[in-house]
Formats: C-alpha cells, sequence, structure tokens
C-alpha cells in the first residue's frame, strides 16, 4: 500500500472578498516529521498561504478559489478551524495573539480544551510545556499581557501544543524579537521536531535563520511560487539573493518556477 501523503498543497488561488487574488497557482507540500520554511518578502502571501491551509482565511472574507488542500490525503477545504485543531492541525498566528488579561498558564490550558483533555491530561501536558520553556514556568502566574514580545510568542507556541498537534503552521515568529530570543525560539522549534515528530510550516522573513532549520523551503513571491528546493541547497551561495533579485539561475537541485 502506498504511504499517505502528510500535506499537499496543490495549485491553489485565494481571494479575498471576491475581488482581491492574493494567491497564484501555489503548490507545496509538508512529508510528516518536516520542518518546512515559506520564504518570501512582506505580502508576498505567505500568511495568506498559512490561513488558506487553516482555514482561518474565512475570518478576513478570504477564500480558496481554485486548487485543492490534502491533509493526510484528505481535502480539508472548508473544514472547520476548530476541527482542524482537534484533528491535529494548529496554526499559530503571526502578532503572538496572546488572551492578555489571562495568566501564561490559564492561556496554555485554552489550548488543553480543544482536544478535551481531562484536567490529569492537562497537567501532563503543561509539565511538558515547561519542559520546553523553562521561562513560561516561572511566568506561569503572570498576566500574558504584561509578559516579554518573546515570551508572548512562546506562550502562542505552548497553547497550539497543548493541542497535540501533528502540523503546527507557524507564522512569522521571528517578528519583533530581539536577535538573541529568535535564535531561542528556533532551537525550540528543531528540539520540538527532533524530540516529538511534530511537523512544521514555518512562515519567516528572516531566510538564513529559516533556511538552518528547515528540511525543504518554498520562497513566495507576488503571490506564487517562484523557487523550491532542500533548505541546504537553497542557503549557498547567496541563492536566495538571486531569486529575490528575480535571478532565473538556480544551484542544482533547486527548482525555479
Amino acid at each position: 500500500m502506498p504511504q499517505a501523503s502528510f500535506l499537499v498543497v496543490d495549485n491553489i488561488e485565494a481571494v479575498y472578498s471576491d475581488v482581491i487574488l492574493a494567491l497564484r497557482g501555489v503548490s507545496l507540500r509538508v512529508e510528516e516529521g518536516q520542518i518546512v520554511a515559506l520564504l518570501g518578502a512582506n505580502g508576498a502571501g505567505k500568511s495568506t498561504t498559512l490561513k488558506a491551509i487553516s482555514n482561518l482565511i474565512r475570518t478576513e472574507r478570504g477564500r480558496v478559489s481554485k486548487g485543492s488542500i490534502l491533509w493526510r490525503d484528505s481535502s480539508i477545504l472548508g473544514r472547520d478551524p476548530a476541527g482542524l485543531a482537534a484533528d491535529g492541525l494548529v496554526q499559530v498566528l503571526e502578532g503572538r495573539h496572546v488572551f492578555p488579561q489571562l495568566t501564561v498558564e490559564q492561556n496554555l490550558i485554552t489550548g488543553g480544551y480543544v482536544r478535551g483533555l481531562s484536567r490529569t491530561e492537562i497537567a501532563a501536558e503543561l509539565e511538558k510545556i515547561y519542559s520546553w520553556f523553562p521561562r513560561l514556568k516561572v511566568r506561569r502566574s503572570s498576566r500574558a499581557g504584561l509578559t516579554s514580545g518573546g515570551e508572548q510568542q512562546m506562550v502562542a507556541i505552548g497553547r497550539a501544543l497543548m493541542t497535540r498537534p501533528t502540523l503546527v503552521l507557524l507564522d512569522e515568529p521571528s517578528m519583533g524579537l530581539a536577535p538573541i530570543l529568535v535564535e531561542e525560539i528556533f532551537d525550540i522549534i528543531r528540539k520540538l521536531n527532533k524530540e516529538t515528530g511534530v511537523s512544521f510550516l514555518l512562515a519567516e522573513q528572516n531566510a538564513n535563520l529559516a533556511l538552518q532549520c528547515a528540511d525543504d523551503a518554498y520562497v513566495l513571491e507576488n503571490g506564487r511560487v517562484v523557487a523550491s528546493g532542500p533548505a541546504a541547497v537553497l542557503a549557498e551561495r547567496d541563492e536566495i539573493k538571486d531569486i529575490y533579485l528575480g535571478s532565473s539561475a538556480g544551484a542544482e537541485g533547486i527548482v525555479t518556477h
């Protein structure tokens, strides 16, 4: 029997308000256990791609108007985002979006409710989160809105992990953070992937750091995939810079579109 594919996005177009065409024939794949980077400048279509997969695009009067999105060989177009999260596909939105008046721990616990975890299971999952994010254990009783930007990003990722996901769509985790905190966040992503097997589709403007973390990568420009390939190959000899400048030359293993 052929192995089921994990996530396959095939030739999708996405529109907002039935007027603005944001994605134009975007295709990508994520294999189970992979970290895949989605690179591009601000406005390239990275966030829209993630929201098209999670179906959160509908909250912004958007929709996928063409193409298909298969997760574990089943179409997820039109699925309820909460249902997808309960099944193991969860998105961490750009900008962190914590509940500011709730404590750090209360924010984390809300993720456990998605899976209907018991009190015992929630307590066990919290300990896992605190082992990955020791800083959150120290701040567990603090209001999330009073924590630092880096701590809020950790809360947002930790809350997603409380849903026991198999695939996390992570949007711009480095945005607005100091370099040392960015390194810490990416170290945690690598550790989570290695120790738990959770897959990540990571939208990020910091190409150098994302390529160090990822297995494969796709580059978006004006809503289209303009290059794809193994992350290690894309990272060689300023290839990403060439792509952003519109060069059609590519290294071996890089697919230009």
